[in-house]
């Protein structure tokens, strides 16, 4: 029984994907599908599984679209799969639109996430109707989250049966590979200041990660607090969806702000080991892995209640959970972070049995096990 598992760039299916594919590949024929890339020979090789390409465009590009589109109805006419699953939304709408043209039995898309609550205008009504020809397509569709779930029938987006597996995300967590373990808290040793309380923020250096209203707020913690720092990580998009000018000049200006750009590894684990607390204060989020990942490496985290965070955070638990685009609540949140040295280490006693107890890898991959054998009839050709 054939499954084609379909992304839109091939470095989501090397990060995402990652040993899944070479688990369902015990039971069933796995075909991963992305854009080219070198990405895809690392997961043929790690995986085990056949690879194909098709061009596909992240952004609208109607010509380029099209093209890609007859391209997959010419694979999935030759491939002839039982099943394709996607998952980014365009790779979603053009393999569920294939998979429909071509009458592929079983057509799965996975929502991670959702643009259109937060654009505007025509570019709102278009990236709706584009989800909507998704799940029309579709013949099983599963949001990553409750929240992504609630927008998708309120938005009246589809009103087909949704399905959150578990109790969310895609890929869960390696409790193993993300903890202290010796030779990260060995890295970590070199980062780490005892004489400060250090914020952590992992992710792209975007409008939408909510950084302007993070440096904005850090900026005059650093005023009345001069034992803080904040440590950057990731990197910048300045063409798609640049900070503003002031967050700039605060990032530059402020000595208490620490750009380390892009960092993968173990390099990446002993920032999260260096730190007291992550912050991520987006505008949106499907399911947002870096607070699973900061989560299972003990720290408490400062959020906004937007999808996906407001499922994995528990307020005063392991965290707090403000306002999107509130600057003067994620600056209260950064002093109550500094000042109760106390609530901040309960939070940290908890943080990682949290995350273990509810997205452990091994428990979220069974998830998606199960409801493949339920929709297969968990039978091989």
């Amino acid at each position: 029984m054939k499954i084609i598992r379909a992304t839109t760039v091939p470095i989501t299916l090397d990060n995402f994907c990652r040993g899944l594919l070479k688990k369902l590949s015990e039971k069933y024929e796995v075909v991963a599908l992305s854009s080219p890339g070198e990405e895809m020979q690392a997961v043929a090789e790690r995986e085990g599984v056949r690879t194909i390409t098709v061009p596909m465009e992240r952004h609208i590009s109607p010509w380029k679209d099209l093209v890609a589109l007859y391209r997959l109805i010419k694979v999935f006419r030759r491939e002839r799969p039982m099943m394709v699953h996607s998952m980014t939304p365009k790779a979603g709408l053009l393999c569920m639109v294939a998979g429909w043209w071509t009458h592929v039995p079983v057509r799965v898309h996975t929502f991670t996430g959702l643009v259109f609550p937060t654009a505007e205008g025509l570019q709102r009504k278009l990236l709706m109707l584009t989800d909507s020809i998704t799940c029309r397509c579709a013949t099983n569709i599963i949001p990553e989250g409750e929240g992504v779930k609630k927008d998708l029938l309120d938005y009246g987006i589809t009103d087909k049966p949704l399905r959150v597996l578990g109790f969310g995300n895609i890929c869960g967590v390696d409790m193993h590979y993300y903890s202290r373990r010796p030779e990260v808290m060995e890295k970590a040793q070199a980062l780490r200041d005892d004489k400060c309380v250090t914020f952590l923020f992992v992710g792209r250096i975007v409008r939408d990660k909510g950084i302007n209203e993070l440096c904005e707020a850090f900026d005059q913690l650093s005023r009345e607090n001069k034992a803080v720092r904040l440590l950057l990580v990731g990197w910048r998009e300045d063409s798609l969806d640049p900070v503003s000018e002031k967050a700039l000049g605060i990032m530059t200006s402020n000595s208490a702000i620490i750009y380390a750009g892009e960092i993968f590894g173990d390099d990446l684990l002993a920032y999260y080991a260096a730190a007291d607390c992550f912050v991520l204060p987006s505008y949106r989020e499907g399911f947002p892995n870096t607070v699973l990942e900061a989560g299972a490496m003990g720290l408490p985290c400062i959020v906004t209640d937007i999808n996906g965070s407001r499922e994995i955070i528990v307020e005063n638990e392991n965290g707090y959970i403000i306002p999107p685009r509130d600057c003067d609540a994620l600056l209260d949140a950064l002093r109550r972070m500094t000042n109760d040295s106390r609530r901040r280490s309960y939070m940290a006693s908890h943080a990682r049995n949290m995350i273990n107890s509810r997205f452990e890898q091994g428990f979220v991959r069974q998830c998606l096990f199960d409801f493949y054998d339920n929709i297969l009839g968990g039978e091989k050709e």
